[in-house]
């Protein structure tokens, strides 16, 4: 009984864990695998509840797109100017830097945060617990500041 329930509670926290890559991998891939992607600038003009648009500026050869959309987060103002770059074959763009970096990874800081109590209380491993928390807390705190 007792492996059991161990074995649901690693699966648990497996699969929350799974599901923040997941999640985070739609925007952190333009991010970290960037080369050879349309890089420019941003400068949002207004934002809605989902979204923030603006005119766009490549950095390289002109570009079709004249203006792009982002998503909306708290650092994105009107006025604002962001370094961003093109998802292939749309109008979306998503913010570059340490800045979009960690705003990208924020899913799955918030499923090792998750995670942490299934791992500490449910199978008992507390060290491992405490140090998921931590990186999670870390890449929140990172992102709340690098933004």
């Amino acid at each position: 009984m007792n492996h059991a329930r161990n074995a649901a509670m690693a699966l648990v926290a497996l699969l929350l864990v799974v599901a923040g890559v997941w999640s985070s991998w739609g925007s952190a891939q333009h991010v970290l695998l960037s080369k050879g992607r349309e890089h420019g600038t941003l400068t949002v003009t207004g934002c809605n509840e989902e979204t923030c648009s603006g005119r766009y500026v490549p950095d390289g050869p002109p570009s079709p797109h004249t203006t792009l959309t982002i998503e909306h987060s708290v650092a994105a103002g009107k006025g604002q100017t962001l370094p961003v770059v093109v998802k292939p074959g749309t109008s979306e763009a998503v913010r570059t830097g340490w800045g979009g970096g960690l705003h990208a990874w924020l899913p799955l800081g918030g499923a090792l945060l998750l995670a942490a109590p299934v791992v500490g209380g449910g199978l008992r491993l507390t060290r491992t617990a405490w140090s998921l928390a931590g990186v999670g807390g870390a890449l929140l705190l990172g992102a709340f500041f690098a933004l």
